[in-house]
Formats: structure tokens, sequence, C-alpha cells
């Protein structure tokens, strides 16, 4: 496995527990919310990884990748739980 799936997998995994858990606990009508704050915190934890990682080549690449796979997962959760309502 190479290190930019090794790296944005641990974000992937947040979005999708944070996505559940907004579906089980939220009430329908602040989906969106939620969402959007979960959005917010995976930026924030990408960076975190990625400067922690500590090697400049492919920096680009790999925040890419984490932040637009949290942003399908969570598309998917919005679709999910806007059909639920």
């Amino acid at each position: 496995m190479n290190l930019l799936v090794k790296s944005a997998a641990p974000v992937w995994l947040l979005a999708l527990v944070g996505a559940v858990i907004t579906g089980v606990l939220a009430d329908p009508a602040s989906h969106l919310v939620f969402l959007a704050v979960i959005l917010g915190g995976v930026v924030i934890l990408t960076f975190v990884v990625q400067l922690g990682l500590s090697r400049p080549e492919g920096f680009v690449d790999r925040c890419s990748a984490s932040i637009a796979g949290s942003v399908v997962i969570l598309a998917v959760a919005t679709l999910a739980l806007g059909f639920s309502q």
C-alpha cells in the first residue's frame, strides 16, 4: 500500500464514521449542518496528517485524494439521508 492510500484512509474512515453517527443520532432537519461540519473537520485533519508526515513530495496529491474521497463519502451520505426523510 503506497503512502497516498495510507495517509488518506484514516481521513476517509473519519468521514464515514461521522456520516454514520450523524445519520443515527442527529435530527433529520440538521443532517446537512452536521455533514458540513464533518467536512470542515476532515479538511483540517487532512492537513494535520499530511504535515505530520514530513514528506513534501506528493503533498498536493495526498491532500487532494483525502479531501476528494471524503467529499464523495459525504455526498453519498447526503443523498442517503436526504431520501430517508
